[in-house]
């Protein structure tokens, strides 16, 4: 879960969510803690945290830094994406933004990583399963931390140089990338694979 590697990382998580509601601190919520009670009562309970109670709805306006809508699509819409108040939002699950929403925030400067490179970890991480029982490695936990980082890096730098050069959205660079790669090993492999 995100807001566990957030706080790990000393960040302060200030809202959580699941699919009945949330709940909210500005002192900061113990992630271990509220994620202990959902395992015991099946929800986010605000007396059990020390939070108040907040619909999914009021989580997405939160003032915050870093917004991470991670479970459903169409989260963010043009009718609540004037109201977002997060500078950054990663996109936890697979297109938490309507196209429309998406013009909204990046003409109010918000940065959007899209779902297709914030979620590319779980097609690196099977790709190193693949690599390792292919040739028979057996790397450690550390030397897949490194690798996965320096991959997410070097692909969020791209998708970054790409949107600031040609001007235009996140999700937008990252398909240019990934049409541009493609095209490119295409050309490379010829018409008969």
């Amino acid at each position: 879960m995100a807001a566990r590697f957030f706080q790990a990382s000393g960040a302060k998580v200030i809202a959580l969510s699941d699919s009945e509601g949330g709940i909210h601190s500005e002192k900061g919520l113990d992630v271990e803690a509220a994620l202990a009670c959902k395992a015991r009562s099946q929800c986010l309970e605000p007396r059990e945290t020390g939070a108040e109670s907040i619909t999914n709805e009021e989580l997405l306006e939160v003032d915050c830094d870093i917004l991470v809508p991670a479970a459903t699509e169409d989260q963010i819409r043009p009718g609540n994406a004037r109201r977002i108040r997060s500078r950054i939002i990663v996109e936890g699950a697979n297109g938490p933004t309507n196209p429309d929403a998406d013009d909204i925030l990046h003409d109010r400067g918000v940065l959007l990583v899209p779902d297709i490179l914030a979620n590319a970890g779980a097609v690196i991480m099977s790709y190193f399963e693949w690599v390792q029982n292919l040739q028979e490695f057996l790397w450690s936990e550390e030397e897949i931390a490194e690798r996965f980082g320096r991959i997410i890096r070097r692909s969020f730098k791209e998708v970054s140089a790409i949107a600031l050069e040609r001007k235009v959205h996140m999700r937008t660079a990252a398909y240019i990338l990934a049409v541009g790669r493609v095209a490119k090993a295409t050309q490379l492999r010829g018409i008969y694979p």
